[in-house]
């Protein structure tokens, strides 16, 4: 079975278990991500064509990495002008490893959805902890700096007089 899915402005043929490099999609390694922009789905003649989706189909995936190209050169000279511009861009693109079609409705399985819940909810608890404790570091040191300035302008005022 196949399907052809669009994502990132381009559409892809993907099988289930085949890897895939796609236009960077939301999500870290790990996390599971579907794509229900399903332009024909099926295996030889029973192939159905969507119009222009598939009513009810749905491919999951698993993202394997986050990962940038190579660098592309953008070199222009202009001759005889002592003119030249040289531009690089790495495009970013997402590795992922199609895990299920699902079509008729069909809910991606639990084994499937489980990894990306348990990677998702660690990462929240960790980020809300540290962000909590830098605000109050800071107004600390804050208050150190102005004690410490005031009585030092007050003396060079005494000094001066």
């Amino acid at each position: 079975m196949f399907a052809v899915i669009k994502t990132g402005g381009k559409q892809y043929r993907v099988s289930p278990s085949q890897l895939v490099k796609v236009e960077k999609v939301a999500g870290n390694a790990g996390d599971i991500v579907e794509f229900n922009q399903v332009l024909v789905v099926g295996e030889g003649e029973t192939a159905t064509i969507g119009t222009p989706v598939v009513a009810d189909a749905l491919v999951t995936a698993e993202v394997v990495e986050q990962a940038r190209a190579r660098k592309v050169i953008a070199f222009k000279k202009r001759r005889r002008q002592n003119s030249k511009r040289i531009r690089g861009h790495r495009q970013e693109f997402t590795t992922i490893r199609i895990s299920e079609i699902l079509t008729g409705g069909a809910k991606p399985s639990k084994a499937a959805t489980k990894p990306a819940e348990k990677a998702a909810k660690p990462v929240a608890a960790k980020e809300a902890a540290p962000k909590a404790e830098k605000p109050a570091a800071k107004k600390a040191k804050t208050e150190t700096t102005e004690k410490k300035a005031a009585p030092k302008k007050a003396a060079a005022k005494k000094s001066e007089e």
